[in-house]
């Protein structure tokens, strides 16, 4: 189910035009991610969980909208999709889930005072993913990083379909 587009949403624009005319490889890249955690051992869900998380670290509008939709049309529950931001002391995540989250956090956030992934998280991470699983999270981390820039810098209209979420 599609939510429709808020009037004052219509005539939004992005910054910038669609990348694929500009760089065609692109596609290719975005593709094999895509696949990447689609054929991957980590539930959708998971996956979803830490991209919004991701989304909320980077203040990415078009990442929090994009992750929230694909958590609800999956049938996930409000109070998990609201309690990411918060995931530390809410009750509503598994182990696994939390390793993730956590990840995706020591990956993003700065620690000036020591390692941002240390051996205590990975082996934390190791009790509940195994070698593919690891690296099925480290390619979703990756799949954000990898859209980052184009979030910030072309701001793409949240909530839009790729490809019509571009400037003409």
């Amino acid at each position: 189910m599609t939510t429709p587009t808020p009037p004052e949403q219509e005539n939004l624009r992005s910054r910038m035009p669609n990348p694929i005319p500009f760089v065609p490889e692109m596609a290719e890249v975005a593709a094999g991610l895509h696949k990447v955690i689609q054929d991957g051992p980590i539930p959708r869900t998971t996956v979803s969980l830490l991209q919004l998380r991701a989304g909320q670290l980077l203040g990415s509008t078009y990442f929090t909208i994009r992750e929230t939709r694909n958590l609800r049309e999956a049938g996930e529950a409000e109070d998990r999709i609201t309690a990411v931001a918060t995931w530390r002391d809410a009750t509503y995540f598994s182990d696994a889930e939390r390793v993730a989250l956590e990840l995706v956090e020591a990956v993003l956030l700065p620690n000036p005072f020591r390692e941002r992934v240390p051996e205590e998280l990975y082996a934390k991470a190791s009790e509940h993913y195994d070698d593919k699983a690891l690296w099925s999270l480290i390619m979703a981390i990756a799949h954000i990083g990898f859209f980052t820039p184009a979030a910030l810098i072309a701001k793409p209209i949240p909530g839009m379909p790729p490809g019509r979420n571009y400037r003409d």
